[in-house]
């Protein structure tokens, strides 16, 4: 739909000036041929005189007759065109285009779906970064109750250094070691506190609550985390689920496919062309009846064929861009799949290898509370020193946090190997 008022500066005429001038003065010039004609032919023909005096009465009549339908010839050629006002509403219904529209709706669905495979791989990555910082705060949540039993049981040791002091069976050195361990209890408690509070407000940014919330998981109450005993990773089997689920694939393949359709919409270009055109027009001052300052339109259907005969090669060279353009996304789609191999293969090994940490950070748990146990009976007795307890305690320390740390990679692993092969 199109409309448009333009003011010229001078008006269309459909008469010379010349022209103009013969017109208004018509009927005198026809009057004065009249009279010289009447005069001629009374010197011809003396007998005929007071005939044409009867008739030279009506000559000036007939030259007013005259000017006046000269002049209202000049008015009615009058266009007045200087105020034009215009509108027109055309319709195109392409009957053949070389194949562009269908390309184009091709185009189109492969655009849909490519939007969502980028939605899919953006959730993907969110949910992966929320159960990391899930499992992080699970983590600390049982590090600070594991310092926290820590800090305590260095209390109780502390508590009872200063009797034995008191009583003489302990040096103050002794008791200043205890202490200072003690302190860096204290120390490492406080750590993890801010540890914790970060890690829930890194939380909350990614669930988008607000930083203040203090949720609570399903896993921080529980003090020994449960972690299944899943069969052994199989490489090969996770990289034939990553070629199938990954989207990054199916994106790199829809943009093999867009591209390829690109290049039918180019080479549609240089095809015949053929549509279907209706519309309808209208314009004041109009010439459907005359000249008139008035709105008035009307419509008119017809056929359009485009026939390209010669465009100096462009069509061919972009073509043959978007069929380059093709080849690179199906390279890109290659390199993809051999670099999802390596990340599956990895992701693999690393499941592998926090089951294997997992179980021997168990083994090493068992020992250590064992050789703690033996430590705190053997240091009541008086058989083994200050010392030797605290380097215990230390290493019973030592081996929770490692199977803490253990069983949350476990997790941590298994999350980023499903994200690896595509599943959710």
């Amino acid at each position: 739909m199109t409309a448009g008022y333009m003011r010229t500066g001078d008006q269309v005429s459909l008469l010379s000036k010349d022209q103009k001038n013969m017109l208004g003065s018509l009927g005198t010039t026809a009057s004065n041929g009249f009279q010289q004609m009447a005069q001629q032919l009374v010197t011809q023909h003396p007998e005929l005189a007071p005939l044409v005096q009867g008739f030279s009465g009506l000559i000036p009549r007939i030259g007013q007759m005259g000017n006046t339908l000269g002049q209202g010839l000049i008015d009615a050629l009058h266009t007045d065109n200087r105020n034009m006002t215009a509108g027109a509403i055309l319709l195109t219904q392409p009957l053949y285009m070389g194949g562009k529209i269908k390309a184009y709706e091709r185009i189109t669905q492969y655009q849909k779906q490519l939007a969502a495979d980028r939605l899919d791989v953006s959730q993907q990555a969110l949910m992966l970064d929320v159960e990391k910082a899930y499992w992080q705060v699970v983590s600390l949540v049982n590090k600070r109750r594991l310092a926290v039993g820590y800090r305590d049981m260095l209390a109780r040791l502390d508590s009872d250094m200063v009797k034995m002091i008191d009583e003489g069976v302990a040096t103050r050195s002794n008791g200043l070691a205890v202490s200072v361990k003690l302190n860096e209890a204290e120390m490492t408690l406080t750590k993890v506190d801010d540890g914790l509070t970060l890690s829930r407000m890194l939380l909350c940014q990614l669930c988008g609550i607000p930083l203040t919330n203090r949720p609570t998981l399903a896993d921080e109450a529980s003090e020994n985390l449960s972690v299944q005993s899943e069969a052994t990773v199989n490489v090969q089997d996770g990289i034939s689920q990553a070629y199938a689920l990954r989207p990054e694939l199916r994106q790199l393949q829809l943009a093999q496919q867009i591209y390829t359709e690109k290049a039918r919409v180019e080479r549609s270009a240089h095809l015949p062309q053929l549509a279907l055109t209706g519309g309808y027009a209208i314009s004041n001052p109009n010439v459907f009846n005359s000249f008139e300052k008035k709105f008035r339109g009307t419509w008119s259907v017809g056929i359009l064929l485009k026939v390209p005969v010669w465009n100096w090669g462009e069509t061919r060279y972009k073509v043959r861009s978007a069929k380059t353009e093709a080849m690179m996304a199906s390279l890109q789609s290659e390199e993809a799949r051999e670099k999802i191999e390596l990340q599956v293969t990895q992701e693999a090994f690393r499941v592998n290898e926090a089951d294997r940490k997992l179980a021997l950070s168990l083994k090493s748990l068992d020992k250590a509370e064992e050789n703690l146990r033996v430590a705190q009976v053997g240091f009541h007795e008086g058989v083994i020193n200050t010392t030797d307890l605290l380097q215990a305690q230390t290493a019973w320390l030592q081996a929770h946090s490692d199977k803490i740390d253990a069983q949350i990679d476990t997790k941590i692993t298994r999350a980023a190997y499903r994200k690896a092969i595509g599943q959710r």
